[in-house]
């Protein structure tokens, strides 16, 4: 294999990761659509977390009852830049959960499925074209 074949990995590694995050947040979603448990929720505090160019991004954190009666607190997977008054501290919200795991759980209004649907196409786009350009210069050598 020629040098500048080993530059196509880059693209394809890049892909296959988002495309990997995307499926893993798509059946995520699914699982909290089909066996998902609501309940009204409070959010209590926000975990900010910063990137390496300092901004910060607010995740807020929500506590709720069960249906078996423990409170279970955890703090959402997706993080903003600004957080509107329907999401500050002290907003009732509504929480999808997995009774099974409740760490897996959504905050309606909050989490979306937009990123994952974006990193799925992103990542089958590049995959795709990635495996496409090279199998052409395999079949043209």
């Amino acid at each position: 294999m020629e040098r500048e074949w080993l530059f196509s990995l880059i693209p394809l590694t890049i892909g296959v990761l988002f495309l990997s995050f995307g499926v893993y947040g798509l059946r995520r979603a699914d699982v909290l659509r089909r066996r998902g448990v609501t309940a009204g929720a409070r959010i209590v505090r926000h975990d900010v977390r910063r990137d390496d160019d300092g901004a910060a991004y607010h995740h807020p954190v929500a506590a709720w009852t069960a249906r078996d009666g423990r409170t279970y607190e955890h703090s959402s997977r997706f993080g903003r830049g600004t957080v509107g008054r329907d999401f500050g501290v002290g907003a009732h919200v509504v929480v999808r959960y997995d009774p099974d795991n409740p760490r897996r759980f959504a905050i309606e209004g909050w989490d979306t499925r937009g990123v994952d649907q974006l990193f799925t196409v992103l990542g089958s786009l590049l995959t795709v074209g990635t495996v496409t350009v090279l199998l052409v210069r395999l079949l043209t050598l």
